[in-house]
């Protein structure tokens, strides 16, 4: 099972993302940083995205991964909780409700170190699909 200290550092990301409700895709390109202590990690990804024909605008999101020895638990910046995966193979995390909607999450670290996050979101106004490859 890996650890904080893998995940541990700057990586390369780039996402595709296929909105099936406006019928556009769309990308991401930038990197993902983990820093921190022990079991707390911070991550910061920062990069430009790209919807359909528009123009790149830049974006950042931030989240806190805390490993407990079985699993990673994963909150927006503020704390408030996000979701839970088991750091190895191809699995599945916890779905997130919020609102009307539903986020769904499959991790894959099959091929460590390299790993994807594919993101499922549905509801009434969302109907999209997010891959995400990390690299060193």
């Amino acid at each position: 099972m890996l650890t904080a200290g893998d995940f541990e550092g700057r990586w390369q990301l780039s996402r595709q993302i296929d909105d099936k409700l406006l019928g556009q895709a769309g990308t991401f390109d930038g990197t993902a940083e983990l820093t921190g202590s022990g079991n707390t990690m911070h991550y910061r990804e920062d990069g430009q995205i790209r919807i359909g024909d528009g123009q790149p605008m830049t974006a950042t999101r931030r989240y806190r991964w805390t490993f407990t020895g079985e699993d990673v638990n994963v909150t927006f910046a503020d704390g408030q909780p996000f979701h839970r995966f088991v750091p190895e193979g191809c699995v599945a995390g916890t779905e997130h409700p919020c609102g009307n909607d539903l986020y769904r999450v499959t991790y894959d670290f099959s091929a460590w170190p390299e790993w994807t996050a594919i993101w499922t979101v549905v509801g009434p106004r969302k109907d999209y699909t997010s891959r995400s490859r990390y690299c060193r």
